[in-house]
């Protein structure tokens, strides 16, 4: 929506073909339906992939001010949330809006229920042919340029099937297998319903082959399945490529993550002192969520009514190692169906800093079908604002080249 709106802007009449019955579905679900659309604290370590080696070229054209500005003018009103940013109904459907009628102004062309099942290139002109999925009518036209902005493979049922990924490939271009990104993670272990549902403030540290890799803290969501939430999140897709290249994966979670390392060593030993005489059921609960430290006590091989004070130095031990280094092995991530984003797509080095292949001249890339994925926080919306407005107006400025140069020594006024 964003590139056929700066096309259009730019001078040049567009479509856009769209497989649902209408635009905008994948759009309504980001944030929880409330739109982080974007983020004041950008930067280049908040993305993967091997576009990033354009991070400064692309977000100097179109960045986070120029976001602000652009739904700003469109009429939407923002909520900063610590540098998360929202529009202030924070409802998706008020971005979804702003899209929908710039493309109405715009006049573009929609084509709802329009599957894209192949390009072509015709080779005396040069243009390129839209050929449509099933029974539906074949468009006659030829289009000088043509942006492909199909998404990756998260969230299938919106449309994002990996259907991009094809098109490019037939045009010669190179694919780094997609994986899910921003998902929940599955864990080895016989006793995850015993603590799904809970949520808790965690410190996380993702190893790869007993590498320390990444490290995070925010809520942690335990399943029945392994460990979801944020933290988790941020590192799914260090995860998912470490997996896909059948690498051994651990997470390290510290329950307790407010403590320093000397003081926490203080507290359980003041807290054996003063508790000596509890149950394990008493002496433990108000440290950690109640379905934690049953799990705790089943994991360090004793039982609720054992007595605190009577338990052996090693067992002592072992709950103190728990709440900190509880350490579980990753056996693999959920599917693409409930993945936020998927990490891969085009190689970055196939594409020139505005987005057009360096194999097709007038064929252009944006957003998430290009190997380039970013962290929870709207750094993928704003990657989608900024390739669109790339590539919408570098597809526009190919166009009017084309035209210019058919136009020249005919004596007509090039428009």
């Amino acid at each position: 929506m964003m590139a056929a709106v700066q096309a259009a802007e730019a001078g040049v009449c567009a479509d856009l073909y769209e497989r649902n019955d209408r635009v905008g579905k994948k759009l309504l679900a980001t944030g929880n339906g409330r739109c982080n659309f974007s983020n004041r604290d950008m930067n280049r370590d908040a993305y993967y992939g091997s576009a990033v080696s354009f991070y400064e070229k692309f977000f100097s054209v179109f960045g986070v001010s120029e976001t602000i500005d652009f739904f700003g003018q469109h009429g939407m009103l923002i909520k900063d949330r610590n540098g998360y940013l929202y529009p202030l109904s924070e409802q998706a459907s008020t971005v979804l809006d702003i899209f929908r009628f710039a493309l109405e102004k715009a006049n573009i062309h929609l084509h709802m229920d329009s599957k894209v099942k192949a390009l072509s290139r015709e080779r005396r002109t040069g243009g390129f042919q839209v050929i449509l999925d099933g029974e539906k009518r074949q468009e006659p036209c030829l289009y000088q340029a043509v942006i492909l902005a199909c998404g990756g493979m998260a969230a299938p049922k919106t449309g994002s099937d990996g259907n991009g990924y094809a098109l490019a490939e037939s045009f010669g271009h190179h694919i780094v297998e997609p994986v899910p990104a921003l998902v929940q993670l599955r864990c080895q272990g016989d006793f995850w319903k015993s603590v799904a549902g809970v949520r808790t403030e965690a410190a996380l540290e993702l190893f790869i082959d007993g590498r320390k890799r990444s490290a995070v803290r925010g809520e942690l969501q335990l399943t029945d399945y392994g460990i979801s939430g944020i933290p988790v999140f941020q590192f799914s897709r260090e995860a998912a490529y470490a997996l896909l290249y059948k690498k051994q994966v651990s997470v390290k979670i510290d329950f307790l993550p407010d403590y320093e390392e000397k003081a926490y060593r203080q507290f359980w030993e003041s807290r054996f002192d003063t508790g000596r005489e509890q149950t394990l059921e008493q002496f433990l609960t108000g440290i950690s969520n109640k379905k934690i430290n049953q799990l705790v006590i089943r994991l360090a091989g004793c039982k609720p009514s054992d007595t605190a004070g009577r338990l052996p130095e090693g067992k002592r031990r072992k709950i103190a190692e728990l709440y900190r280094y509880f350490t579980v092995m990753v056996s693999g991530t959920k599917g693409f169906e409930q993945a936020q984003a998927s990490a891969g797509g085009i190689l970055a080095e196939e594409l020139t800093d505005r987005l057009e292949s360096v194999y097709v001249p007038g064929l252009f890339m944006a957003g998430e079908i290009i190997d380039m994925d970013g962290i929870c926080g709207g750094y993928n919306l704003q990657w989608a604002w900024t390739s669109g407005v790339i590539a919408g107006r570098a597809a526009a400025e190919y166009v009017c080249g084309v035209r210019g140069q058919a136009m020249k020594g005919t004596g007509q006024r090039h428009d």
